[in-house]
């Protein structure tokens, strides 16, 4: 099916853009922010996920709603599945490959859709490996949108090919504990030995009999272009390399700074902010591991001992482990919420991250690294404590470190296990020793790029135009 791009004439046509992220929150959040800014501009939406998680959305704003159709899939039954788990969030690490085979199970849902409604584009995720020749077919322009930062998709292959015949180059340890040999430019971007070992499993096959690999390295090789969450201003050179690697339009979309501003009068925030309020201005420490991924008992022993050692007051949003069930307890160690009750809070349900993270007690942030959170801490020049814990996160934290915007928390390289005193070390040598003010200092100026309105908003300017520049059309 011959096609080609719109003319002038075309270019304010009122276009329909449909998007299909992965099913977990970490993904599904920013494709909605995408969406946002799309229907910002007068374009149409349809947001495409699973009936659970479209109820679990946030409200979206009345004056964009009309313009985002959130479709409801329904997620194919698969036995090893527990009931009505739709994302990362209600399995285990171990039964996300099952998560994966009903995923793909949506492929004749998917193909229904875009055949009927005949969108202009379609935006999807690293997951669904098989979308991109399905869109070629119908003729609709395709594109990959990345939640991950350019270094990790830059690290983990050098072509799509790399990643789809799983390349010895890179599906080894010890192939990760050095920079690759496609780096065009001095880095020293590695994983650790821990970390290493737990990569391993995106490049083998799973229950779903498709590796994480494989699974990129199609969407990749079959895209019309690449839009990330990413900016020039930050790390320029990935971007660069991306192209070159993979000889595809890399179009950056900005960070993506959330917009979902709660409720002052939400009643979760009305009590997180009255706790806030009554802190020493500039003196609390922020704690946030994310939802997907969680550190071991053991570990979460230490991180709670640190935060007591360190002296320091605290706000502690900790998730249950996904997967976990209602009745399912976070064992913290005995007595230390008594222990701690006059300056710490643990908050074991969700949390409005970017309203906490802007009040004025906060000073610090000791995140995950999840690129989200990472991208939300330097909005509001907050330095970083950085414990990551699976995939890219490895790999998200040694960036900020060479930019001396925060420091890791030491653990052992073969097992990955760290102590109360290093949580501890690590916390104060940030937020309260001399050294700390290098930290601050940087932080603080990286805010102006990643807390800079508008230059995002610059950037979802020149991702609208792309959109509507390049979309095909049917000779």
């Amino acid at each position: 099916m011959a096609t080609t791009e719109t003319n002038s004439l075309d270019d304010h046509k009122q276009l329909h853009v449909a998007v299909f992220p992965w099913l977990a929150f970490g993904h599904i959040l920013p494709f909605l922010e995408l969406s946002k800014f799309i229907a910002q501009k007068g374009h149409k939406v349809s947001f495409l996920s699973t009936t659970r998680n479209i109820q679990r959305l946030p409200t979206l704003p009345s004056h964009l709603s009309p313009l985002i159709n959130l479709v409801e899939l329904s997620l194919p039954r698969v036995q090893e599945l527990p009931q009505n788990a739709e994302s990362t969030m209600d399995v285990s690490i171990d039964v996300v490959p099952y998560l994966k085979i009903a995923f793909d199970a949506l492929q004749p849902e998917i193909t229904r859709f875009l055949e009927q409604e005949s969108p202009d584009w379609i935006i999807y995720d690293f997951a669904p490996y098989w979308l991109p020749s399905v869109a070629a077919t119908l003729g609709i322009s395709c594109a990959f949108f990345s939640i991950f930062t350019a270094w990790f998709i830059a690290f983990v292959g050098a072509s799509p090919d790399d990643l789809i015949n799983s390349s010895d180059d890179r599906t080894t340890v010890d192939a990760l504990l050095t920079p690759p040999k496609w780096v065009t430019f001095p880095s020293k971007l590695c994983y650790r030995k821990h970390e290493a070992n737990f990569m391993m499993s995106h490049y083998s096959s799973n229950a779903s009999e498709v590796s994480d690999a494989y699974r990129l390295g199609m969407i990749l090789k079959g895209s019309d272009c690449m839009f990330m969450r990413y900016c020039y201003e930050f790390e320029p050179q990935w971007l660069t390399l991306l192209e070159q690697l993979h000889h595809l339009p890399v179009v950056p979309v900005g960070l993506l700074p959330p917009t979902n501003i709660q409720d002052e009068k939400d009643q979760i925030w009305v009590t997180v902010k009255k706790w806030l309020d009554g802190q020493q201005k500039g003196h609390v420490v922020y704690v946030a591991l994310g939802s997907e991924f969680m550190v071991s008992k053991s570990e979460l022993v230490e991180l709670a001992l640190g935060l007591e050692l360190s002296g320091l007051s605290f706000f502690w949003a900790l998730r249950k482990p996904a997967g976990s069930t209602e009745s399912d307890s976070v064992e913290l160690p005995d007595g230390f919420l008594e222990r701690t009750c006059d300056r710490g809070m643990v908050w074991t349900s969700w949390v409005p991250q970017l309203q906490l993270l802007s009040h004025e007690s906060v000073c610090g942030f000791l995140t995950h690294c999840g690129w989200s959170s990472i991208v939300e801490g330097l909005m509001f020049g907050h330095p970083l404590i950085m414990l990551p814990i699976s995939s890219e996160q490895g790999l998200n934290s040694r960036v900020p470190v060479d930019k001396q915007v925060g420091i890791e928390v030491p653990r052992n390289e073969e097992d990955g296990f760290f102590t109360k005193d290093s949580v501890a070390r690590s916390l104060r040598s940030v937020l309260v020793d001399d050294e700390g003010k290098i930290y601050k200092a940087n932080a603080m100026e990286w805010s102006k790029i990643f807390g800079d309105t508008n230059l995002q908003k610059k950037y979802v300017d020149d991702f609208i135009f792309y959109l509507e520049k390049k979309r095909r059309l049917i000779a």
